[in-house]
Order: C-alpha cells, then structure tokens, then sequence
C-alpha cells in the first residue's frame, strides 16, 4: 500500500460564494494579495479612517476666534420736562471677545491631541485588521491540510476495504473485518466532509472581512511552515513600547487630558472683551468704550479642574496598567510559540515517522496473514491522529507568532508584511 503524503499537500477547497462549474477556475492568491484586499475594504478600518476626518475638522473649530457681536437699537425721545428736545433715538455696539491665549492653546492641544489619537486608532485597527485576517488564514490552510490528510485516510481505508473483500471472498478473513471496514471508511467520510466545511467556513469569514470583494472562487497559497525568522523577545519587547498602537493611542488619551487640565485652569480667566458704542438723540451723541472681565470670585472653576486632574490620572494608569500587561502577554506568547515549536519536532521528528512504521509493518503483517484487520485499522488510526496533531501544533505555532507580531505593533504600519 501507498505510504501517507506530506500533511501539507492537499487540493484547496474553493470559495462555496459559488457553485462549482465546469467553466469556473479558483483564483489562488497570496497572502499579501489577501490582506491588502482585506484592508482597502474593511468596514471597521474604513470607519476608523473617517475618524480622522471628523478629528481634523475639530482641530479647525478649536482653533477658530470668536466672532464679533453687533448691536443696534432705536426708539423715541419724549420731552417731559421744558427745553427738552424730543426726537428719535437711535444706538449701536460692537464688542469683541478676546480670549485667554492659555485656554485656547490647551484647547487646541486637546484637539491635536485627540487627532493623534484618531490616527493611532487608525493603526490599531490596521494592526488588529491585519493579524485577525493572518490567524483566519493560517487557520484556513489547517482545515485544509487536515482535509487533505482525511482525502488519504480514506483513500488508504478504500484500499483496505478492497483487500479485505477479497479475503473474506476466499474464505481467508471473516465477515465482520469487512463491517469493520465499511464503518471506518463511514467515520473517514465524515471526517473528510466536516474538514472540507470548515475550511469553506473560513473562507466566508475572510471574505466578509473583506465586505464580500474577495473573488467569487478562489483560494490560498502557502503553508504552515514559519517562514520569516522572528526577533528576540527582548527587541520585540522595545519594538512593543515604541510601535504598540493601543499603547500610543492611550498615550494620545494622556496628552488630550493634560491639555484639558491646561484649559481648566485656563478658564479661571476666560478673557477680556473689549466694547466700542455710541447712542445719538435729537441734540447729543454719545460714544463710549469698555472693557468687560469676568473675576473668578464665586467660581474659581476648582470642580472642572479637579474633574480634568482626575481624569488625567485615570488614563495614567491605565497607560502604565497597559504597558506592564503588554510585557506579560509579550512573554506567555513567547512561552506558547516555543511549546509549539518542541510539538512540531516532537511530532515531525519522532511520532508522526514512527507511526508510518507501525502501519507499514501493520499492512506487510497482514498480508501474510499474522495480524488481522484490527491492527491495520488501529495503526492507520494512530498516524492520522498524529498528523493531525502535527497540523494542530503548526498552526498553534503560527498563532504565537502572530499574536508576537500583533503585540509589538509590527502590522500597524505595512498591511501586508511585518516592519
């Protein structure tokens, strides 16, 4: 009998958006052509986007000046008393608010502020858009290659069948191993068809992902080998502090409070407003010019600085919270990602070899007659078990390290390859 392919090759189920034709081909695309795909059209990035548009126009209105005031006023003069001139009345006002410089510079730092913070929001969105859309595909190829490894499983289990049809024809094997037979290749089937729908699942979740643009039918190319070679966990920890998008956001979050606590204080004095009028009746004319400051006496705004100083420290500590679990969760995937990596060469090196041997010595000893039907099955079980556990250990493998990648801000900038 056939000795089991590599676990990675198998034929890529296409997209289920469509109904197999003869005349459809499956479009194969890379990794990069999917997650650039993934990134023009999704929803949550091309919403955070628009954030920044929103943040932009904010910095406009905190920076913009107070419009003048105009007043003007008319009536009637009555003389009630003798040599009074009665006449009409007729007035007018220009005032002008000129703010404090200082609460209009931590407004405006507010405002930049918060537009920083949209950008990184940007960032992070890309960031968590691009490892979600990395995990989906690795996980697509595992469904994949365990389908591939069902697709032979049952191939080998037809071939068994056969010969045991043959056997019991002649009168050599009983009736019940053929039973046995046809119930493991039912089992086989199953397994087959549940992989085949799980991978199709997988593709429908990238391509909503991708708000349905992705082709109608197609596929991925790749494995789940590692390919690039990862920094240490020391450099992906500095590359954390400086290119982690959630923790720049939250420092954005910290700079935007600071400003507020700038402009609290501020707002004791909010300005001068300066005041030029004149009133003309019948024989006068009175022109006038005032200055108007309101005096923190009732109110020296002690509760909005408290709330804008409370605040402050909330973020704070958040920011700092943030920073030390980032370093934790930067070292249990670390732990998780050589875990996997000892599965694998436990697995490829050691298990997955050892049980084809067991099942060729299973088959030959078959054949001559010295074990039954049972063993086969038994050791055929057993080297599907384990190639599956290889797959399963590869793709935990991928997962640490995109989690790694994802924790250290390396898919915030380039939506295709890590910086």
């Amino acid at each position: 009998m056939p000795a089991p392919a590599n676990t990675q090759a198998a034929a890529p189920p296409a997209s289920p958006s469509a109904a197999p034709t003869s005349t459809e081909t499956v479009r194969v695309l890379s990794l990069d052509e999917l997650i650039t795909t993934v990134v023009a059209n999704n929803t949550e990035l091309l919403s955070a986007q628009q954030a920044r548009v929103t943040a932009t126009a904010g910095i406009q209105t905190a920076t913009a000046y107070a419009n003048p005031r105009l007043e003007w006023q008319s009536g009637r003069n009555q003389a009630r008393m003798p040599g009074a001139v009665p006449g009409s009345v007729q007035g007018w006002g220009v005032s002008q608010m000129i703010e404090n410089p200082g609460a209009r510079d931590a407004r405006r730092g507010a405002a930049e502020a918060a537009a920083r913070g949209t950008e990184h929001a940007i960032t992070l969105t890309r960031n968590a858009v691009v490892s979600e859309t990395r995990l989906r595909a690795s996980e697509y190829l595992l469904r994949r290659a365990e389908a591939g490894v069902t697709s032979e499983d049952l191939a080998l289990l037809e071939q068994v069948r056969e010969r045991v049809r043959l056997r019991v024809a002649s009168g050599e094997a009983p009736r019940y191993e053929v039973i046995k037979a046809d119930a493991e290749i039912v089992h086989a089937r199953e397994r087959q068809q549940t992989a085949a729908l799980q991978a199709e699942q997988v593709l429908l979740t990238l391509n909503r992902m991708a708000s349905g643009r992705l082709p109608a039918r197609w596929s991925l190319a790749g494995s789940l080998q590692e390919d690039n070679p990862l920094p240490s966990l020391a450099e992906l920890m500095a590359q954390a502090e400086t290119d982690n998008p959630e923790l720049r956001a939250l420092q954005a979050e910290v700079e935007r409070a600071e400003a507020q606590v700038r402009g609290a204080r501020a707002s004791r004095w909010p300005g001068v407003e300066l005041r030029v009028g004149q009133t003309r009746e019948p024989d006068l004319r009175h022109s006038s010019v005032g200055v108007s400051v309101q005096i923190p006496l009732l109110d020296q705004r002690d509760g909005a600085i408290g709330e804008a100083g409370s605040e402050l420290r909330r973020l704070q500590g958040r920011l700092d919270g943030r920073r030390a679990e980032l370093r934790q969760q930067l070292q249990h995937a670390w732990q998780a990602l050589a875990i996997a990596r000892l599965r694998v060469q436990a697995l490829s090196e050691g298990v997955v070899l050892d049980a084809e041997a067991a099942l060729k010595v299973a088959q030959a000893a078959y054949r001559f007659g010295e074990r039954g039907i049972l063993d086969v099955l038994d050791a055929q079980r057993v080297l599907r078990s384990a190639r599956l556990n290889l797959l399963e250990a590869r793709f935990q493998s991928q997962a640490a390290r995109i989690e790694l990648e994802t924790l250290a801000g390396r898919f915030a900038a380039s939506p295709t390859t890590p910086q």
